[in-house]
């Protein structure tokens, strides 16, 4: 490797912005933010249409190319969205020359002669389960992959000690991206990047979208607020009021049960 591309080389694994700007792209003060974060735990509340999943495509390419025998893993809630996320992977790693050779390459595959892998898979806990040792944890549209799937994911981080991301649009006030952005305590660096803050996307055009869309539905996919699902009879801050962790509950917990030696029907 000639000394000007081992120095290339060297400054861009050092700083992953770089990735991009080798690739052609000028990122946004919020990528830059999230390329240069050593955050464990992040979450990207973005609006559609600004670059979130461009952004975490060069995250994954990055972990592959200089972390040798990583495992990157991304989920979606459908097939195509993992291709279309994989796909711009593979756009970065042609617009950097393929600096690492490639040994294997699928709709869903990507695998570097470094020992590298990057699987796009589909949102199903039967398509990711016994998957381990996950060194980027990527759950794209988030707010569409159901609790039950997140719950199957997480021990794949428990050894490795690696990153999470979890990027998407607000799907309302409910599941797991809900609770960990409003809920999951400094664990969590959080990025929001509403549509009027995207250089890309002009005044006009969510001008005309404001006009054409209920109220609720622009303010989730472009303002990213999380909203009142649709069609529920009571709203989430009404549930929440009404519960009360104080009331002592109406019948016993199992444990005790076995303690007064009383077994109902009911176990």
């Amino acid at each position: 490797m000639a000394t000007a591309e081992l120095a290339r080389d060297l400054a861009m694994a050092l700083d992953p912005v770089l990735l991009m700007h080798q690739a052609g792209l000028t990122p946004d003060p919020w990528q830059r933010e999230l390329l240069s974060s050593d955050a464990h735990r992040k979450i990207l509340l973005c609006a559609r249409q600004v670059g979130k999943s461009t952004v975490v495509a060069a995250k994954a390419l990055h972990v592959a190319l200089y972390q040798p025998g990583s495992l990157t893993l991304i989920v979606t809630p459908s097939e195509r969205q993992s291709r279309e996320t994989l796909a711009k992977v593979v756009a970065f790693y042609t617009a950097l020359g393929e600096p690492v050779s490639r040994e294997y390459e699928s709709t869903l595959h990507l695998t570097l002669a470094n020992g590298s892998r990057i699987l796009a898979l589909p949102g199903s806990a039967q398509t990711v389960r016994g998957l381990s040792g996950v060194a980027l944890l990527i759950l794209d549209e988030a707010g569409w992959i159901p609790d039950a799937l997140y719950h199957t994911v997480l021990p794949m981080l428990a050894v490795s000690k690696g990153q999470l991301v979890l990027l998407s649009t607000p799907a309302g006030k409910r599941g797991f991206l809900h609770q960990e952005y409003t809920e999951g305590g400094p664990d969590w660096q959080r990025i929001m990047i509403t549509a009027d803050q995207c250089p890309r996307i002009s005044p006009e055009f969510l001008a005309e979208q404001r006009r054409r869309m209920p109220a609720g539905r622009y303010a989730a996919e472009y303002d990213c607020e999380f909203g009142e699902l649709e069609g529920a009879v009571f709203g989430y801050d009404d549930i929440h009021a009404a519960l009360s962790g104080d009331v002592v509950p109406l019948w016993s917990t199992p444990a005790t049960i076995e303690e007064e030696d009383y077994a109902p029907s009911l176990w």
